[in-house]
């Protein structure tokens, strides 16, 4: 009797998974720099194949430092979803309203997740001098938990993961991405480090090789509701991003940050 229990206790527990409402995710790409053409589908079909979620695209083909979204003029831009994954690159727009809107909805408790140049967005006021948080030119930064003001060249990434009992990490494997882009980090603020980078850089005058190693991952607990936020800056290169490592990094980030 015992053995038929648990076998319709596992046939049950089954069911309801696969009965289980999908997640709604929003994922928005464009601007400068990045294939974010080819970028949408690589993070859209990743995801969909590893989670039980439906991931709705927001796309804006300018090419330009300044794309926009129409839905960041709305408070409600965040409404009905689950999770928003931020991959702009729009490093020239600084319109504090705006940047108000779009970290209002994660302050009042929609999880975020942002990568490679979303760190490089929405950055207000004296962006390049160290923030404190709190700070009005902090705005961004403290969605974020860190604040990055640039990258080096394109090379190499050794990964490896400082916190590997994380649920994100549990069971991922270090790994050496193909060229990529090393963020600096200017001040971690609230951030939690999960991945540190390294890379050898080599000085373009002195012909000089050295290691440079900064944090590439971390979560974040954003505002009084502390929000779950995640935030990559790997990312650049279309192979890094249809990379099953990297695709098994975020969809462990939406588990965390939704808590499902």
């Amino acid at each position: 009797m015992k053995l038929i229990t648990s076998i319709l206790l596992a046939i049950a527990s089954v069911s309801f998974a696969a009965d289980a409402p999908k997640l709604k995710a929003l994922l928005i790409l464009g601007g400068c720099c990045h294939d974010y053409a080819t970028q949408k589908d690589l993070l859209k079909a990743g995801l969909e194949a590893r989670l039980n979620i439906a991931v709705d695209i927001d796309y804006n083909p300018d090419k330009s430092t300044k794309a926009s979204f129409e839905r960041y003029a709305k408070d409600d831009w965040a409404a009905g979803y689950d999770v928003v994954i931020h991959d702009e690159c729009s490093a020239d727009v600084k319109d504090v309203p705006t940047v108000e809107r779009i970290v209002a909805a994660h302050r009042n408790g929609v999880p975020g997740i942002n990568l490679h140049c979303a760190m490089h967005c929405y950055r207000v006021g004296q962006f390049r001098e160290p923030v404190t948080t709190g700070s009005p030119d902090a705005l961004w930064f403290d969605y974020i938990g860190l604040q990055s003001t640039g990258h080096g060249p394109q090379e190499p990434i050794a990964i490896s993961f400082v916190d590997k009992e994380h649920a994100i990490t549990k069971g991922l494997g270090d790994w050496t991405t193909i060229k990529e882009e090393l963020y600096n980090n200017i001040a971690l603020l609230t951030s939690h480090a999960i991945a540190k980078g390294k890379q050898t850089v080599t000085d373009k005058k002195t012909g000089e090789k050295k290691d440079v190693e900064t944090v590439v991952a971390w979560t974040n607990e954003y505002g009084p509701k502390k929000t779950r936020v995640f935030s990559t800056t790997i990312g650049h290169n279309n192979d890094t991003v249809g990379d099953a490592r990297y695709l098994d990094l975020i969809a462990n980030a939406v588990k965390w940050v939704t808590t499902k």
